[in-house]
């Protein structure tokens, strides 16, 4: 009986997942299109109360870097030099120049910060550690000891900071203990060389290539852009242009500057979601359970779960509320929550004409995102429960429970080892399939 209601409830929040397409939500709101650049979605969900006897006293997450400028300074440069020559040889249309002084301020005031935590992603970490605080209090209201860690990139120290600042501004009593080092990034930013062959096979090209082989037409736009199309056609390369222009408007929602305009009104919303089909799609071959790639790739993120799940045990040995703080990248968020099969995010899609409908990469590694997880004591009993939170928004897994959206962490545990302990004996399979990985 158990499992016919976790199985409706999965059903349901399936269904409540689609029940509106992603064609429309991109419809309301074109940054969407972003994919991994749009900007937090910060709850409005109420959290179930825990069970009569329970309250939390461990705190275990790992989080994106908040909004950042584009990493590369190509991303700005290469549609202002191609309008600002279009400029010079007279061929710019009243709204190509209007376009133009446009992406001039953007470029300037991204200057130098390529990859940088803008204030939007500060104030975004912030918002994180403040909600971390009011949900948990009784974790976060006590002196106890914080082990904060990130990558040594410096908006994911950042992003570290700020919601570290944040919490020590609410609770003087905290302790920190911070780290950024190259010792840590063996699980804090894995790379896996084996798996990473699995993105070099035929079956991989092939996936993106049957999908992606109709894009949309940038005729339209280069007429809103160009007086002479025979200059577009034989100087401008106008399907490359479109994209570079819709990744800078989807872009903009991320950094510390007020557009004149909003440059996505110059997109039709199926060209936009034409855009964020591409991205999605590889994010989902190269992070996520496709069959494509074996359905192996979110096992990229396994000495990061073999961490989580090791220091967890160690916190609840010491019978003492604590928090373990990570701070990274979307490269991991993804594969971590496939890994974790949180809601329907380790299920393949079948049909990968249809993965932007049932797979939007938006709703799982927006900038910020980041996965808690939530362990709480019996004050009777010393039982132990846990919760899963994507976003902070409560998840499902797929372990039997009585009491969802809380699991008897006992049998969680039990899960996820026997999944990397498969793993393991899989992986040496792979290696003499890629001997040469590096």
């Amino acid at each position: 009986m158990k499992k016919v209601l976790l199985f409706f409830a999965l059903c349901a929040f399936t269904l409540g997942l689609c029940a509106q397409s992603t064609l429309d939500e991109i419809r309301q709101d074109k940054n969407l299109a972003g994919g991994n650049m749009a900007i937090y979605p910060e709850p409005t969900e109420a959290l179930t109360p825990a069970p009569k006897g329970y309250q939390p006293f461990y705190l275990s997450h790992y989080a994106r870097h908040g909004s950042r400028y584009q990493t590369g300074e190509n991303a700005y440069k290469q549609p202002v030099e191609t309008l600002q020559k279009a400029k010079e040889d007279g061929v710019l249309t009243a709204e190509g120049e209007k376009i133009l002084g446009l992406l001039e301020k953007i470029y300037d005031a991204a200057k130098d910060r390529y990859g940088d935590l803008t204030k939007v992603g500060a104030l975004q970490h912030r918002g994180i550690g403040r909600r971390m605080y009011q949900n948990f209090p009784e974790i976060f209201t006590k002196e106890i000891d914080i082990d904060a860690r990130s990558t040594t990139v410096i908006r994911s120290i950042l992003s570290k900071v700020n919601e570290c600042m944040e919490l020590q501004s609410l609770n003087g009593k905290l302790h920190f203990s911070n780290e950024a080092s190259p010792h840590d990034m063996y699980y804090m930013n894995h790379n896996d060389p084996v798996l990473n062959q699995l993105m070099r096979t035929p079956v991989f090209s092939a996936a993106r290539g049957n999908v992606l082989k109709t894009t949309t037409n940038p005729d339209r736009l280069m007429k809103v852009l160009f007086t002479d199309q025979d200059y577009v056609k034989w100087v401008v390369d106008g399907s490359a242009l479109m994209r570079q222009l819709i990744d800078i408007a989807t872009g903009v929602q991320d950094m510390d500057f007020t557009p004149d305009f909003n440059l996505l009104d110059y997109f039709t919303a199926e060209e936009c979601y034409d855009f964020f089909q591409g991205g999605n799609l590889y994010w989902y071959l190269a992070y996520g359970p496709a069959k494509e790639t074996r359905g192996l790739m979110p096992y990229r993120m396994a000495p990061l779960l073999q961490n989580i799940l090791d220091t967890a045990d160690v916190a609840l040995a010491s019978g003492k509320e604590s928090a373990t703080l990570r701070f990274g990248h979307d490269t991991i968020i993804m594969p971590l929550a496939c890994l974790l099969e949180l809601n329907n995010w380790g299920v393949a899609v079948d049909d990968l004409s249809k993965l932007a409908e049932v797979y939007p990469d938006y709703k799982l590694i927006p900038m910020a995102s980041n996965i808690q997880i939530v362990f709480y004591k019996h004050k009777k009993t010393g039982d132990i429960l846990v919760k899963f939170m994507l976003n902070e928004r409560e998840c499902t897994i797929p372990i039997e429970t009585d009491m969802a959206p809380y699991y008897h962490w006992n049998v969680v545990e039990k899960y996820y080892r026997a999944k990397l302990a498969n793993f393991e004996q899989i992986r040496p399979e792979l290696e003499k399939e890629f001997p040469n990985a590096r």
